[in-house]
């Protein structure tokens, strides 16, 4: 079913990630870690639809999107760059695999991190974070969203790591099996990883070969 949904509020999170605040349809239902097909309700994109994951709770009155926009070609993501308060969004059903299921570690690479913003505050509300980690892969220090964030509510348990620059305060190096090695102990926990495929797919396949269980590393398929 589609829903036409108008933008309440327009945030800049970085250079190139907008937190869209939409109104919520009556009745409208998700769970932290799932998403909706969204397309912009201007003429010739009604039908351009793409996934984005919820960044709201479920109880909120709102729904809240995290999106990184693309400026390398005119697509979906560049016109929502453009989009204002007032602007309106078609979103289906919600949809999605990523759900949590008991502590564990969290690896996102760049805007893989969306699904985890709704499960990390569903868990700080319910003051259940508790020995969760995050592991967080961007390219450079200007690309990693809520930093202060995730440093607030996990404190030594958020690792970041920069592929393309060397900070303070920032690993400088790609999630390969030595960095899992390093950074993690247990590998018979849960496991969530989101990012770009082939991430996700070198990432499942070192954490296996570590010890853990294919059933236990949750990805969207």
């Amino acid at each position: 079913m589609a829903y036409t949904v108008k933008i309440t509020k327009v945030f800049s999170l970085t250079h190139n990630v907008k937190q869209i605040t939409t109104e919520k349809p009556k009745n409208y239902k998700f769970q932290p870690g799932q998403a909706t097909e969204v397309a912009i309700n201007k003429k010739g994109w009604e039908e351009e639809k793409r996934p984005f994951t919820f960044t709201s709770l479920p109880e909120d009155d709102h729904l809240e999107f995290v999106i990184k926009t693309y400026h390398d070609h005119e697509g979906v993501t560049h016109k929502i760059d453009s989009l204002n308060e007032g602007d309106e969004l078609i979103i289906d059903d919600a949809w999605g695999a990523i759900e949590y299921k008991g502590t564990g570690t969290f690896i996102a690479g760049g805007a893989g991190i969306t699904p985890f913003i709704a499960i990390f505050r569903n868990l700080e509300q319910k003051n259940e974070i508790g020995e969760n980690k995050l592991i967080f892969s961007n390219k450079t220090g200007d690309d990693v969203i809520l930093e202060s964030y995730f440093n607030d509510i996990l404190g030594d348990n958020f690792i970041s790591t920069l592929t393309h620059q060397n900070i303070e305060g920032h690993e400088n190096k790609i999630v390969d099996m030595d960095f899992l090695k390093k950074h993690l102990e247990n590998f018979t926990q849960h496991f969530y990883v989101c990012g770009p495929d082939a991430m996700i797919k070198d990432v499942s396949k070192h954490l296996e070969m570590l010890g853990a269980s294919p059933d236990a590393i949750t990805f969207e398929k």
